[in-house]
């Protein structure tokens, strides 16, 4: 999914992970303190599952953002630079040269 760079975005999106329909809710905003972006994840009903998750790119397997929540069976999501920004990390100004690849969930 294409990122645009807004304050505080909140949105629902409809996935099929693991073979099965999902939706979520994100928030995504900047955190000037820690310098980069954030996302929230929340059910379907709004109950936040993950707070906070640092949107980064990397290299596999750390650029799986949602690596360490794989029991949520929520799926993975990879930041990836699809716009030739020159920084590893979307800064203030330059998140829309980012996408969000959601896919299936991977397991430790």
């Amino acid at each position: 999914m294409p990122l645009v760079t807004a304050p505080n975005q909140s949105f629902a999106i409809q996935l099929t992970v693991d073979g099965q329909p999902l939706t979520l809710n994100l928030t995504i905003g900047y955190s000037s303190m820690a310098g980069y972006w954030q996302m929230s994840v929340a059910d379907i009903n709004n109950n936040l599952l993950i707070a906070s998750v640092p949107l980064l790119t990397g290299n596999y397997p750390a650029a799986n953002v949602l690596a360490q929540y794989g029991y949520l069976r929520i799926g993975s999501a990879y930041l990836l630079n699809t716009g030739n920004a020159p920084t590893d990390y979307p800064d203030a100004n330059n998140l829309n040269l980012y996408s969000l690849l959601w896919a299936d969930t991977v397991l430790p």
